[in-house]
């Protein structure tokens, strides 16, 4: 039986100072074909070649990655800073109409990180640029030394709120994970339900109230020894489930979730 394709957001990178390529990092591609168990696909996220209705066309859900340029703030009514850093607005173009169209349809999507914050602003969110600025936020970002295992490892624990949806799927009020992110949300955009929270209170884990598929997102890196981790397996199992269940139901009519 052919494994339903989930499209694994592509980020623009240049090899050798030259070279342009769209690319994902192989952990995003192994936790979608070994834990998910779904065909993985790369998307080149730029206009210019692809299309959000051509997207939903060709695969069952979308895997939104993390990436080191930011949203830009125009896109939540703010002016660009030295402080937001890098942008892609060919990914934003992309990726922010893809999610709206997916929670309208029910495309299951996964969020992470960079794709995490994608979610709050196509929603209407709003996101700060150094979450540690804040009073009382630690540095969240990546370690800037160390082994590709030691910049991963967890360093923080995340408590979701009491028998809620992450709660329910992951089978435990607090975990431990991983911290790379340098932004963060602000103020949680429209139907945007946050159901987890670092230490510090930064926003860790959302979903989309109301929205008829699966829209989990999470600010930290689960795809990292996704098959391993207690916190990351269930979390890609449950989104390969709901990938697979469009598959089987595409073109029935919409049921929207209680």
């Amino acid at each position: 039986m052919a494994r339903p394709i989930v499209g694994i957001i592509g980020n623009q990178y240049i090899i050798d100072d030259r070279y342009p390529t769209h690319t994902s990092g192989r952990i995003n591609v192994a936790a979608v074909a070994e834990v998910a168990g779904c065909l993985p696909l790369i998307i080149p996220s730029d206009p210019r070649y692809v299309s959000v209705a051509e997207l939903m066309a060709a695969c069952d859900g979308f895997l939104l990655t993390g990436g080191r340029p930011n949203v830009h703030p125009e896109e939540y009514g703010e002016a660009a800073t030295e402080a937001h850093g890098a942008f892609d607005r060919a990914r934003d173009a992309i990726t922010l109409p893809l999610v709206r169209a997916c929670v309208e349809s029910g495309q299951p999507f996964f969020g992470i990180c960079r794709g995490f914050q994608e979610v709050n602003v196509a929603l209407g969110g709003t996101l700060h640029p150094e979450i540690r600025e804040l009073p009382g936020r630690d540095n969240h970002r990546m370690p800037p030394d160390g082994t590709m295992e030691e910049q991963f490892a967890p360093r923080h624990k995340v408590r979701f709120t009491k028998d809620g949806v992450f709660h329910r799927l992951v089978g435990a009020e607090e975990v431990m994970t991983n911290t790379l992110h340098g932004q963060g949300i602000l103020q949680p955009g429209r139907s945007v339900v946050i159901d987890g929270w670092a230490h510090d209170g930064t926003p860790e884990a959302l979903y989309v109230e109301g929205a008829p598929g699966f829209t989990l997102s999470v600010q930290w890196h689960p795809e990292y020894n996704a098959a391993n981790d207690p916190v990351s397996r269930p979390l890609f199992r449950a989104f390969g489930e709901a990938v697979r269940a469009w598959a089987a139901r595409r073109g029935e009519p919409l049921r929207r979730l209680a």
